[in-house]
């Protein structure tokens, strides 16, 4: 994998802005000083990480999230789960400080790691079927036709979707934009590897109870949207 740093410069922006307001002096108080305990740094030559070893304590399983936005769902699974670690990436630095409140005032340091930047070079040095269970919760859709291709969901994608989840992990996808969902749906049930969950349409009308619920899904109820949540099957 020596030439995945290479690979990575080539590839479409998935996220957006890098910051909004700015920080609280509490917050900035937390990126100074907890977020350089917990960040991980995907080494430049490509080798690959143990996710298991990342940990201050033993965990059961890896649990990984892509674009975390707030934290509320990070953190809440984590709590919720106490056996597992999880590895959170989100380029959005309000959105790393909204984390790491909620990581100093819940005591969850030992058992997360923080990537403030794109998921994917920490995903590339993953090793193959290492990661439980793999979450992308209302991402940036990319409304406009001619960046969809900018979606995390997509074939660029895929192949590393499938080689780092282990089998039988879940994948779950929840998002109130429905050409999103669509987008979703199609490339994931056309791919050999996955196998979407659903027997009914309550799978997706209805978030699971073991599915805590984040701060756009919640934004996006109070106007009125209809979220969708999938869960897609590592075969």
């Amino acid at each position: 994998m020596s030439d995945t740093p290479e690979l990575y410069t080539t590839r479409l922006k998935t996220f957006g802005r890098r910051q909004g307001y700015k920080l609280k002096p509490r917050q900035q108080e937390l990126v100074d000083t907890l977020l350089p305990d917990l960040r991980i740094q995907p080494p430049e030559d490509g080798s690959q990480l143990d996710p298991k070893t990342l940990f201050k304590t033993e965990v059961k399983q890896v649990w990984f999230e892509v674009g975390f936005g707030g934290g509320e769902h990070c953190a809440a699974q984590l709590e919720n789960n106490p056996d597992i670690g999880m590895l959170a990436c989100e380029p959005f630095i309000n959105g790393v400080a909204m984390l790491l409140n909620h990581v100093d005032n819940r005591g969850l340091q030992d058992r997360i790691r923080i990537l403030d930047d794109d998921a994917r070079p920490l995903l590339d040095v993953m090793p193959d079927n290492s990661i439980d269970r793999l979450f992308l919760l209302f991402p940036d859709p990319w409304r406009k036709k001619r960046h969809a291709k900018r979606r995390f969901v997509g074939p660029d994608n895929m192949a590393l979707i499938s080689r780092v989840l282990k089998s039988g992990a879940e994948f779950r996808v929840g998002s109130d934009h429905m050409p999103y969902i669509d987008w979703t749906l199609e490339h994931m049930t056309k791919h050999p590897d996955f196998e979407w969950i659903c027997e009914g349409p309550e799978d997706w009308r209805v978030r699971p109870d073991d599915w805590p619920p984040s701060r756009y899904e919640q934004k996006a109820i109070r106007q009125g949207k209809a979220c969708v949540y999938l869960r897609f099957k590592r075969k």
